[in-house]
């Protein structure tokens, strides 16, 4: 029977690769065959550890650093990646953060600015970058990890962030549109409250608690169950499925 969730011989990029959701996945898409080049920025511990685990199975990593803010470097990472792992295939945008808890009342330019571009623009930047040998080739996936944030407008201080968010599920389904016809599918998962160092850092032990009680599933997500679901859109097991947003969320969030 046919494995339709072998990667083997894909090469993928994931950015924001070194914690959380980006490690995870990264691990997930190298078991299932794929060589995987991992974008990272500042966390070169974390990128290692990605890269002794995959590489410890029998997989193929390499880590490289940018600042996927900047277009130049957005650009240049997707290019690295390529002579580094061989043509991109698989492109996971995951890349993101809140930045900072913050009112509208205390907002700055600055502020807005650099969410739109680590949360939005580098999406759009990396894709741009990608687009054309996935074109060439006729066939690739794009998947874009957007938020619950972007449904529902996020918890407190979260304007920015949930307006970016929401800014890229718009996005996928445009660039879904473009590239479909060119063999090309673009889709987004959706996070609803997975146990990762953004809520070490943004969210409160009693925030926790309370985003629990909203959870049907009655607990937060793993980083690992966005993997398999990000794999799952890379593969030829999601061969008709275009433009979607899966949700994972444990139930917070029906739509």
């Amino acid at each position: 029977m046919q494995n339709y969730m072998d990667l083997t011989g894909k090469a993928a990029l994931v950015t924001g690769a070194s914690s959380g959701i980006g490690a995870a996945t990264a691990i997930a898409l190298a078991r299932l065959g794929a060589r995987v080049a991992l974008g990272y920025f500042h966390n070169e511990e974390g990128v290692e550890r990605v890269c002794r685990e995959i590489a410890s199975a029998g997989g193929a990593a390499v880590p490289i650093r940018a600042d996927v803010r900047k277009a130049e470097e957005a650009r240049s990472l997707v290019q690295r990646a390529a002579e580094a792992a061989g043509p991109i295939g698989i492109l996971v945008n995951n890349a993101g953060s809140l930045v900072q808890r913050i009112s509208i009342r205390d907002v700055t330019e600055e502020n807005w600015d650099e969410v739109m571009d680590l949360n939005l623009k580098s999406a759009v930047i990396c894709s741009q970058a990608a687009v054309p040998g996935m074109v060439e080739r006729k066939e690739g996936a794009i998947i874009n990890v957007a938020s619950i944030a972007g449904r529902n407008g996020g918890g407190p201080g979260a304007g920015p962030y949930s307006t970016a968010k929401a800014g890229l599920i718009a996005f996928t389904k445009s660039l879904a549109k473009e590239l479909a016809p060119h063999g090309v599918r673009v889709n987004a998962v959706s996070p609803g409250v997975i146990d990762t160092p953004f809520h070490e850092v943004f969210s409160t032990p009693e925030m926790m608690a309370n985003f629990v009680k909203g959870i049907p599933l009655g607990r937060v997500g793993k980083p690992v169950e966005l993997a398999t679901v990000i794999a799952f859109l890379a593969s030829d097991a999601a061969s008709y499925i275009v433009g979607e947003t899966i949700e994972v969320n444990g139930g917070q969030l029906m739509l």
